[in-house]
């Protein structure tokens, strides 16, 4: 819950608080969600300005800065790579997560430029091969990927702040891919469409139980597991998305039987991006049955509109029962599932 000033008034003016206790809990509030993103103004000037920076070395590197060679290219990423450094040292002494992490990660997605411009100086590159052209089961990239993964690690390492576990986990989804490739075609680099979207699939599920792993040990205010959650989700998701969601009336009823398990999961550990996902499948299985195999037909409008008003009453249902239902559930499970749940709820 999103608690504002407001709130603790309110408990004031029926006199479950007092003043001066509802100022002590304001105080501890603000104290525990200082390192925590929030929807504010300077938060969003924090990751505006933040994000444009990554992206300018990133996907915004143009053919004008490799013309001048790999060493230039190295000695850029010198150049803000050790301002990158002081700044988010300057900023993790005062206290200043959110800018602090925001500067850690550019720092980060410098190295792979870094050993970009040190293949380019060796002639590994031909001149009108670009930085930001990604090509699958590169072994070049592959490099460049590896780099990166150390470098966030060990800055993951210094300053502990979840933003990082963002470069880290697109990382590891592209190495998850690329490196199987690699191994297997050489320099052929990415084969089979098909195969990419098992590992995408294998890929995502090892994310999510490793960002279950992280939730079920985090005991901080830092919400470590997001970007895990995330990207885990994003890979499996898109992988079955791709192989599953098929034509054929079988492989699609799968598919939206795969996103209600996903829905229900993120209800269960309270993580809205499995919801997102979910919801995002369960729509475009509803569309297919729109479109293509209810097409000329005038009961599907009504038959799904019986269906969300029969979800809306099982909410209500749901509502009312929900604590007995949960309370018999939590009762069979293990003592350490058991806190973990009820730390969510």
């Amino acid at each position: 819950m999103d608690i504002r000033k407001h709130h603790l008034q309110q408990a004031v003016e029926r006199q479950i608080i007092s003043e001066q206790q509802s100022d002590a809990l304001w105080q501890l509030w603000q104290s525990q969600q200082s390192a925590v993103p929030q929807f504010s103004f300077n938060h969003v000037l924090y990751y505006l300005g933040g994000l444009l920076a990554i992206g300018a070395m990133t996907l915004f590197m143009t053919l004008g800065w490799e013309t001048f060679g790999g060493s230039a290219i190295v000695a850029l990423c010198l150049l803000y790579g050790l301002p990158g450094v002081a700044l988010t040292e300057y900023f993790h002494k005062r206290g200043l997560a959110i800018p602090a992490g925001i500067c850690a990660v550019f720092v980060v997605v410098l190295v792979p430029l870094a050993v970009y411009g040190v293949q380019q100086e060796m002639g590994l590159w031909l001149r009108d091969q670009l930085y930001r052209d990604y090509r699958w089961g590169d072994g070049r990239w592959l490099t460049m990927e590896l780099a990166l993964l150390a470098a966030g690690a060990a800055m993951l390492w210094r300053y502990r702040y979840p933003f990082l576990l963002m470069p880290i986990a697109v990382t590891l989804w592209c190495i998850s891919i690329d490196a199987p490739n690699w191994l297997i075609y050489g320099k052929r680099g990415y084969h089979n469409w098909l195969s990419g979207d098992l590992l995408s699939i294998w890929f995502g599920l090892a994310m999510i139980l490793l960002a279950l792993w992280v939730d079920f040990r985090n005991r901080s205010e830092r919400d470590y597991p997001f970007w895990l959650y995330l990207f885990g989700v994003m890979a499996f998701w898109s992988g079955i998305s791709s192989m599953i969601f098929v034509d054929s009336k079988g492989g699609n009823f799968l598919y939206c039987l795969i996103n209600l398990a996903i829905l229900l999961a993120g209800v269960l550990i309270r993580r809205r991006v499995f919801v997102v996902f979910a919801a995002f499948g369960i729509f475009g299985y509803c569309f297919h049955l729109a479109s293509q195999v209810f097409k000329e037909s005038w009961l599907l409008p009504v038959s799904l509109t019986f269906v969300g008003l029969a979800i809306v009453l099982l909410g209500i249902w749901w509502q009312r029962n929900e604590v007995v239902f949960t309370e018999k559930l939590q009762s069979k499970m293990p003592p350490a599932i058991r806190r973990f749940l009820q730390r969510k709820f």
